[in-house]
């Protein structure tokens, strides 16, 4: 069995960015609280859930073929980790960023079906102080987004170890994203992926733009300290930066 290329490797980071973000942020937009009432809806739990289940699935999916990131902080972490080559990094962050946009240009494109739908604060945008769902503060959302990257690339890279059991991976970062979600959608709606908030905070407008380079600065710096962190702290179980193109060559 042939290596994935590198055209089919941001094929599949492109489609699971894609994924996560129509899933997670569409969940929000259209099934969060669709009667404006507390009758009908999924609710945060149903939204931390549909962040969690486009992971989970585009993991299993697409895994084999690109690593399934899906998230520029996770391949920055990955790249320091040495489990991909850091010549893939700007590739697929440029993948993920544009896969992000035209997700949330679908999300709007079908959310404006519905009558009376403004886009302007309710597209499910990250953001703090007066644009956080709770009004937390720039500090808060910044450490809160910095702590759960961390712990978040800690459960991939662990999850994914050579030592880890096999085929288990898709589940405990799925579940780990939908923990996440459940601590911190009431403090900055739950970033940890600058490509999900890029994707949808120019359609949100209502300050989101000016706000992104938070949600791009924090989960970067989070991801960055796991991924130097990780090996130091538990060993490293393989030393090949390309794991795709490993992994392809175990099952020839």
């Amino acid at each position: 069995m042939s290596a994935p290329t590198m055209a089919h490797r941001l094929a599949a980071e492109f489609v699971g960015t894609f994924w996560l973000v129509l899933g997670g942020c569409g969940a929000a937009v259209f099934a969060a609280d669709p009667a404006e009432d507390n009758s009908v809806g999924i609710g945060f739990l149903g939204v931390s859930l549909a962040f969690g289940l486009t992971v989970l699935t585009g993991v299993y999916a697409f895994g084999v073929i690109s690593g399934g990131h899906f998230n520029p902080a996770v391949t920055l972490g990955a790249a320091l980790a040495k489990r991909v080559e850091w010549k893939a990094l700007p590739l697929y962050w440029v993948v993920q960023v544009i896969g992000g946009l035209v997700a949330g240009g679908v999300i709007y494109l079908i959310a404006n079906g519905k009558p009376g739908f403004t886009p302007t604060g309710h597209m499910a945008a990250n953001g703090y102080g007066e644009h956080s769902p709770f009004h937390y503060s720039l500090a808060a959302v910044l450490i809160a987004e910095i702590l759960l990257t961390f712990l978040f690339l800690l459960v991939i890279l662990g999850a994914t170890d050579d030592r880890a059991p096999k085929g288990f991976a898709g589940l405990a970062i799925g579940l780990m994203l939908t923990l996440i979600h459940l601590i911190s959608i009431p403090i900055s709606n739950t970033s940890v992926n600058p490509a999900r908030s890029t994707g949808v905070a120019f359609f949100n407008g209502a300050g989101a733009p000016a706000q992104l380079w938070a949600f791009w600065l924090a989960p970067l710096v989070g991801a960055a300290i796991a991924g130097v962190a990780y090996p130091l702290l538990f060993g490293r179980g393989e030393e090949l930066a390309d794991r795709p193109v490993r992994d392809a060559a175990l099952d020839r």
